[in-house]
């Protein structure tokens, strides 16, 4: 007669999950990353959600403010909530530089401490989505919607040159935590829909592409990204003492910003535009 043991499942304290990811966005100086070469997102999405005078929003995974602070510009009542407070800083500085009033709230956006139905608009560019816990990230930004109000998501694709970027550096990354889901999968319009289910109505998607034209080549590119963005400055240093490896992810990528057209004069990174209205 034998006997099976069967191992417990793996779990790693939520609190050091979160911790790890505010200390990875406080990395570099992801701030020059949204005024330097995707500042026009943040507008794209205000456009989107028809934010207005009168509106009031809530943008989770604000960072330093790429889509609040435009949407404070209309005159809608704003609150920006990031995990990260010094995006946040960097942020509520440049509010006070425009004479802009906004309300800045460091928060995580799986456990939102805010009540329920709250907001007219909830809305998210490229931010909620690298949040590990997807259904826990949807069913907040749905529990804090009024019903009736918008819900806005711009998220980088898998098929696109950001999403292809993450899958250019999963070799080289530590695994991620148990649970943890790839932030890409919020550029699948039927992973969105699963998300919300019933919970959402009028849904509108559309892949867009913003050119970016901030790179004279491939290695411009990677340079720029491994001094500023966190995820990528933490993959490189988990290969830190690794030669061959960190010679091997350089040219992979600058490799793909080539194939993505960064001679060209203006690469085209895809993205997915959500809305819905909170039923």
């Amino acid at each position: 007669m034998t006997s099976e043991t069967t191992a417990a499942p793996v779990t790693v304290d939520d609190g050091v999950i979160k911790a790890k990811h505010r200390a990875m966005w406080a990395m570099g100086d992801y701030p020059a990353v949204a005024t330097e070469v995707v500042a026009d997102l943040g507008p794209i999405l205000v456009d989107a959600c028809r934010v207005g005078s009168g509106t009031t929003v809530l943008d989770v995974g604000a960072g330093s403010g790429n889509a609040a602070i435009p949407a404070a510009r209309t005159g809608a009542t704003v609150t920006a909530s990031d995990l990260t407070p010094e995006l946040l800083d960097v942020g509520r500085a440049a509010a006070a530089d425009e004479g802009l009033t906004l309300g800045w709230r460091e928060d995580d956006v799986e456990h939102l401490g805010l009540e329920d139905a709250s907001y007219d608009v909830v809305m998210s560019c490229i931010g909620a989505m690298f949040a590990p816990h997807h259904q826990e990230t949807a069913d907040e930004i749905a529990r804090v919607c009024a019903r009736g109000g918008t819900i806005g998501l711009l998220s980088w694709t898998p098929q696109g040159f950001i999403g292809q970027m993450f899958a250019t550096m999963k070799p080289y990354a530590p695994p991620p935590p148990p649970g943890a889901q790839p932030p890409p999968l919020w550029g699948d319009v039927e992973h969105v829909r699963a998300l919300f289910g019933d919970r959402v109505t009028d849904v509108e998607a559309t892949t867009q592409t913003l050119a970016v034209d901030r790179f004279v080549d491939g290695e411009d590119f990677r340079d720029f990204f491994k001094a500023t963005y966190g995820p990528m400055i933490a993959v490189y240093a988990a290969i830190a003492d690794d030669p061959d490896k960190v010679a091997a992810l350089d040219g992979a990528l600058a490799d793909l910003a080539d194939r993505f057209g960064v001679r060209d004069g203006a690469m085209q990174w895809e993205y997915l535009l959500v809305t819905a209205r909170r039923a």
